[in-house]
């Protein structure tokens, strides 16, 4: 089994882009003949579109016919007029994320900015609304976490799995991330966060 984390374009040379130095040569054919299975299947990448994050509470809605129970960020997509305008006039407070980023690159904290960058933003925002999501800022709990020998409160959340086969469960696990850096809400590791043990605790 081999799990991606990469753009299908780098998964192999022989079939993608032959500069490609990161793929595994003729993996493809191994992957046809069914004798590798690649976790993030060649294709899939159409879910990770942060875009799909505004439709998740209306599919469940659709398709199960019921309220979701657990709540998204309040999401808006600046393809929709009326998202786009709230999201232009509240930028500051926002979150702007690009669609087609991951590993917490294309994440802008719109109070971070100056007014220059504001309006850049604003502008490239009004260009190009399908290529951006905006999500009002969730303050992450503070964790405690070991920094050499101190002890200091840093962002962190709890990414769970879910397995679906014959039925769908949330495994009794969970990874929990956190930020080194005591002013940041991003917490993946492509960008310098850590991992705290996570306990599942029963009784």
């Amino acid at each position: 089994m081999v799990y991606r984390r990469i753009s299908d374009e780098y998964l192999d040379p022989m079939t993608f882009l032959p500069e490609s130095l990161i793929g595994i040569p003729n993996l493809m054919d191994v992957y046809r003949s069914g004798n590798v299975a690649i976790v993030n299947a060649p294709g899939n990448g159409v879910a990770d579109d942060k875009g799909i994050y505004y439709f998740v509470p209306k599919m469940i809605r659709y398709y199960l016919k019921q309220e979701p129970i657990l709540k998204n960020a309040p999401t808006y997509l600046p393809f929709y007029e009326e998202d786009r305008k709230y999201v232009l006039d509240h930028l500051g407070q926002l979150v702007v994320k690009d669609v087609a980023e991951a590993g917490g690159y294309g994440v802008v904290f719109g109070n971070s900015l100056s007014k220059e960058k504001l309006r850049e933003l604003k502008e490239l925002v009004k260009r190009e609304p399908r290529r951006f999501i905006a999500q009002e800022v969730i303050d992450f709990q503070d964790m405690d976490v070991m920094e050499g020998d101190e002890t200091v409160s840093r962002k962190a959340d709890l990414r769970v799995f879910v397995l679906s086969g014959t039925e769908t469960r949330v495994w009794a696990s969970g990874l929990t991330r956190f930020s080194r850096n005591a002013d940041s809400f991003v917490v993946n590791s492509s960008q310098g966060g850590g991992f705290k043990d996570t306990w599942v605790l029963s009784r």
